[in-house]
Parts: structure tokens; C-alpha cells; sequence
């Protein structure tokens, strides 16, 4: 069990001493410190990470999996520690129950093109939300095409919030799945997902949870959650690119057929016929991206000895402080303000076009995202083009939000 978390107070000196595990952040962008508030779109890799990749790299490589030797066994040992890892830190049941993926959008096609396959027939509804991001609507189209379904739009209120009559009146016996952000990107709105869950599971429909921009900065535990399916991305919480995980209850996992075919996944192969191997190997074919999971590893081990309860609090301690800041500028408006929110500070700002701020924003070394943050109909429910959005990480503080600040209001003389 996770150590309770102390007070903020008394964290506030450790969360500035964990900011130096991050070279990154003590460089100069066009002659300012660098402010990195783009924590969404990827966070960044603490020392210890890349230091245990690089000596993966220099002394531990060779490919993974039934290699006799004894590299070849080290590698298979450093980079299935990683399962051990996520199953422990979203406490998962089984560890068969997790499965390497290139990603969360790997992870949603998996899910779509081997669950749907299986599962979808037509006439079928796929539910899902009208903020999800553009990994968690365009796969479900597609299957939707293939197999004669349709995918459903359970609608947002002006806050960003799911409309929970709407979602349970949508719910109904040609529901084939429900799958839904854990928390927007766009928005930084919080689902309710373990009530959506709840209720899914009433009329026996499964539920995927997209949970890339959940899982950094709060505790999740697919088992309380009661999820079927969870996807996340390693890259979005201080790990490597490429990697990421689907977790998946072992009665669906069994029943779908392989996403992908190749090595590994095989049980036996012949001209006549093949078959496939058990779960999770079931779907992770060919050469994997080894040096991602070794340092995923390490990824995990690291977030856990700060804790993600610690991390969460303090995360929103910084989104309350960046809100009422953003707040007390003239002419600035937030663009979803739901009750529940994770790190995300979206806005649109006078006439000033988003793309506009964040090029003045880099000119000042400060690092957000603009755009429709692949959540074009979250963009068009508000009726704004795109937002400018600065994303929170724990190794942020408020001396950034304060250079945000200021770097608005320089944009606001300029214009």
C-alpha cells in the first residue's frame, strides 16, 4: 500500500529538489530559462530513465524472449520488469493482463480492430464522449464502417462535463462498447469513469478507459475502476516514446483474436494452419521496442518512490494557483472549467489567435501547445478554432505559471 501522502507544505522542498532530476529544464531557450508547460503533448525523462536506457544500450542488449544465452536472458529480465511494474502500479489482477503497445493509440486500435472484430456486429452502438481525442474516436469509425455499427456521441455541458442523463440514456441494449477519456487533453476534465463504468456494466456492456492523461498525475486502479480495458502511454509520464500498455480483463483478452501477426505471437506455424500463443504474447509480435521497456521500468520505480498521491496534490495545487492567475487577466478565457480537473489550463484569449501567443510565448522561452490538441470536435463544441493550452507536470512550480502570466500580458501589448 502506498505511503500516505504528507501535507503540501511539507513538500514543497522536495518537489523543488526534484525538479534537478530533469537536465532539461536548466537550459536556456532564446536567451530565457526554459518554462516547459507542455507536459500533454509529452513530459520529460528524469536523469535516472535515460541513464538506465543508455547502460541497457552500452552493456545489457540482445533481443528478448527465448534466447538461451545468457544476454539474451539478462534483456528478457530487464524488459519483462516492466509488466511486473505496471501491474503493481494500476494493480491489476494478473500480469498476463498486461500488454506492450507502441502507445495509447495502439493500444485503442488493438482494442477496436481485435474486441470489435470479435464483439461488434451490425447494427451495434459504440459509445463515446464529444471530447475525446482523435485516438479514441477515428478507430471506432473505422470498425464501425467495417462492420455495419455506429458510433454514438454522449454529449458536454458548456463546462466540459459529461451530461450524465445523456450518457445513461445512450446506454442501451445495442451498445456494443463504451470508451471514454479518463481526462481530456483538451480539457482537463475528469470523467467520472468509475460511475460510467458502474453504470455500463449494469446493461453488461464493457468499457474502455483512455487513460493517457490520467495515469501521470494520479493514482489509478483498474480493479476499484472495475475497467475492462485501460490504455496509457509511457512518454506521457516522464517515460520513452513508443511504448505504451493496454490492460484488458483476461476474459476478453482469451476470446480476441491478434491484432498483429509475426514472431513471437505464434504458438506453432505450418502451411496448413497456426497457432497463436497465450495472452499477453498473444499480441505483441516481432522485435518489441526492448530499450522502451527497460526504461519504462525505471519510469515506474521512479514516480513511485516520490508517489502518485504526493504528485497528484501537488498538481493541483499548481492548476488552482495557474487558474486564478490565468483568470486575472483581462480579455483571457478559459476554455473548460469543470469541478474536476487534472492538469490542463486551456484558453483562448482576446482576438489573438493561439498560434499568435505561443509563437511570443517561445520567444520568451516558455513552452505551451496550440492548436485543436487532436480533439477537433471538442474545438468545434466550443466554437473556437483552437485554444492555447498550458499542460502541468510536478516538476513544474509556480515561478512558471508567473512567467506564463507575464508572457501573456507581453502578447496582449503586442496585439
Amino acid at each position: 500500500m502506498a505511503e500516505a501522502a504528507p501535507s503540501i507544505s511539507e513538500e514543497k522542498t522536495d518537489f523543488s529538489k526534484i525538479r534537478d532530476d530533469f537536465h532539461v529544464l536548466k537550459q536556456q531557450v532564446k536567451g530565457n530559462p526554459l518554462v516547459y508547460l507542455d507536459n500533454a503533448a509529452s513530459s520529460q525523462m528524469p536523469a535516472c530513465v535515460a541513464e538506465r536506457m543508455d547502460n541497457y544500450h552500452r552493456n545489457e542488449h540482445a533481443n528478448v524472449h527465448r534466447g538461451i544465452h545468457t544476454l539474451s536472458q539478462k534483456a528478457t529480465d530487464a524488459y519483462e520488469l516492466a509488466r511486473k511494474r505496471v501491474k503493481t502500479l494500476i494493480n491489476a489482477e494478473h500480469e498476463e493482463e498486461i500488454i506492450y503497445t507502441t502507445g495509447t493509440t495502439d493500444s485503442i486500435n488493438l482494442v477496436a480492430h481485435s474486441f470489435g472484430s470479435q464483439f461488434i456486429e451490425k447494427g451495434d452502438e459504440i459509445l463515446i464522449s464529444e471530447i475525446e481525442h482523435h485516438a479514441n474516436i477515428v478507430p471506432w469509425q473505422i470498425i464501425a464502417e467495417q462492420k455495419g455499427a455506429k458510433v454514438v456521441v454522449a454529449p458536454v455541458n458548456d463546462a466540459g462535463e459529461l451530461i450524465w442523463d445523456e450518457y445513461l440514456q445512450k446506454l442501451n441494449e445495442n451498445t456494443a462498447i463504451v470508451a471514454m477519456g479518463h481526462v481530456s487533453n483538451a480539457l482537463g476534465t475528469v470523467h467520472p469513469v468509475k460511475k460510467m463504468i458502474a453504470a455500463a456494466h449494469e446493461k453488461d456492456i464493457p468499457v474502455l478507459i483512455d487513460g493517457a492523461q490520467a495515469i501521470p498525475h494520479s493514482p489509478v486502479d483498474v480493479q476499484d475502476l472495475d475497467a475492462d480495458f485501460y490504455a496509457f502511454s509511457a512518454h506521457k509520464m516522464c517515460g520513452p516514446t513508443g511504448f505504451g500498455i493496454l490492460y484488458g480483463k483476461k476474459k476478453y483478452l482469451e476470446e480476441m483474436p491478434p491484432y498483429r501477426s509475426g514472431g513471437d505471437m505464434i504458438d506453432k506455424v505450418s502451411f496448413k494452419e497456426t497457432t497463436f500463443n497465450v495472452i499477453p504474447h498473444k499480441f505483441e509480435a516481432g522485435t518489441p521496442p526492448i530499450v522502451a521497456g527497460v526504461g519504462f521500468a525505471e519510469t515506474i520505480d521512479y514516480l513511485s518512490s516520490i508517489g502518485m498521491e504526493r504528485i497528484a496534490a501537488y498538481e493541483q495545487e499548481l492548476l488552482e494557483y495557474g487558474t486564478e492567475q490565468l483568470l486575472s487577466i483581462d480579455g483571457l478565457k478559459l476554455i473548460g472549467t469543470a469541478e474536476e480537473k487534472a492538469s490542463v489550463l486551456s484558453f483562448v484569449f482576446d482576438d489573438i489567435h493561439a498560434t499568435d501567443i505561443g509563437t511570443i510565448l517561445d520567444q520568451q522561452g516558455i513552452a505551451i501547445r496550440t492548436g485543436h490538441h487532436c480533439a477537433q470536435p471538442a474545438m468545434r463544441r466550443f466554437n473556437v478554432p483552437a485554444t492555447a493550452r498550458a499542460s502541468i507536470s510536478f516538476y513544474n512550480n509556480k515561478e512558471d505559471i508567473d512567467r506564463l502570466v507575464e508572457g501573456i500580458k507581453k502578447a496582449k501589448t503586442i496585439f
